[in-house]
């Protein structure tokens, strides 16, 4: 087994944290041309399985993607699950990249690798794979500039794999990472707290509005040892400026769970209070944040050993349909989704993932007329 490649964290959880004095590297991506047939790879690795064309007539299993079966040329060609094993047959060291992206992370491992159902694949090795010849476990998975990779892993878990570079650059793990989630006063906020805390992040930033109402959940927060409250208002551009000017340059992973939801169709109350409130929160809370928090992110995107690496944003399934019975509210998550677009196309060249989440009703005051089923916090 090779050294530990640059980037990765090494035995351990906690990140030992760059020097100030050192210049940040500049943010880069990998390549992301693909051919047409080579994006059924990239929706694979989006799903989270192994999947490869097989042909419909012949059976021949093809790597890589193609438009014509590379035995009997037939169109006929299906992307279907493949078994995870294959074997080793030889390694290299590659101590160079003419791309920017593998210069930086050069030296690293990458091997020939004969699949188990057919085809022979280049693949990025896992620290932790014995040298060739070996078995191991392949998985696809998408890198920094969203296209599908193939890795090697080692045939069973071995510690603290998850902190080798290979890993930590294909996913969004809050491992020894610091994270900031704009509002933890609710029951969903004290949740996503307490999940991160159990995946091992860190240090946790809890961010609440309103300090003179009282909250059972935050007060629960407080009493954890890595949780920071921090006073974040999301309708107050002051209020953002001012955090992020405080944490900006330390935030990995930031997760907007900010909200102002009130039911009601659009014609059951008169004037536009409501709905101006939903979308100052909703609406431009989510700029606001970009705003202030996005230069910092994209700038330490290739820190090492620990980088910036995913935004999240907790929508609703009323942004993707309106529900007259929440109009006004659905109306500003629209608007939000249609706003993390364009955070995506603008965090996209420094690698920065941009993750949407579409919930159904949760069981809260808001939805207590929704009926069943509904999500628990």
């Amino acid at each position: 087994m090779s050294a530990s490649p640059p980037g990765s964290l090494g035995s351990g959880q906690r990140a030992k944290r760059r020097n100030p004095l050192v210049p940040l590297k500049p943010p880069s991506v990998p390549p992301s041309g693909r051919s047409r047939a080579a994006q059924g790879l990239t929706a694979a690795a989006a799903l989270g399985i192994f999947a490869l064309q097989r042909c419909e007539d012949c059976g021949a299993v093809q790597y890589p993607p193609r438009d014509a079966c590379v035995q009997c040329l037939s169109a006929k060609l299906r992307w279907r699950p493949m078994r995870v094993g294959g074997e080793l047959l030889s390694e290299t060291l590659i101590r160079h990249g003419q791309e920017l992206f593998f210069r930086h992370r050069a030296p690293f491992r990458a091997g020939l690798v004969r699949l188990d159902d057919g085809p022979s694949a280049i693949v990025a090795l896992h620290r932790d794979c014995e040298p060739a010849p070996s078995r191991l476990r392949v998985r696809l998975v998408l890198d920094k500039a969203g296209q599908a990779l193939m890795i090697g892993l080692p045939e069973k878990d071995t510690p603290d794999m998850a902190d080798d570079s290979l890993i930590r650059d294909t996913t969004c793990a809050p491992r020894a990472r610091k994270v900031l989630i704009t509002d933890a006063k609710t029951k969903l906020g004290r949740t996503m707290v307490e999940a991160l805390l159990a995946a091992g992040a860190e240090l946790v930033w809890a961010g609440f509005a309103a300090p003179w109402k009282p909250s059972p959940h935050l007060d629960a927060l407080g009493a954890l040892e890595p949780v920071t409250l921090v006073p974040l208002d999301v309708s107050d551009e002051t209020s953002v400026r001012e955090l992020a000017g405080s944490i900006g340059g330390k935030v990995d992973i930031l997760i907007n769970t900010a909200e102002y939801h009130r039911p009601g169709t659009i014609s059951s109350r008169p004037g536009v209070e409501t709905a101006r409130a939903e979308m100052e929160v909703n609406y431009f809370g989510l700029l606001r944040l970009t705003q202030a928090f996005s230069p910092a992110l994209k700038a330490r995107a290739a820190d090492a050993p620990v980088s910036s690496t995913a935004w999240v944003n907790i929508l609703s399934t009323r942004a993707l349909s309106n529900d007259p019975a929440h109009g006004t509210f659905s109306a500003s998550k629209a608007a939000a989704f249609s706003l993390t677009q364009a955070l995506r196309a603008d965090l996209q060249a420094s690698g920065i993932r941009v993750i949407n989440v579409f919930p159904g009703p949760i069981e809260d005051e808001w939805n207590a007329l929704v009926p069943p089923p509904k999500l628990s916090p």
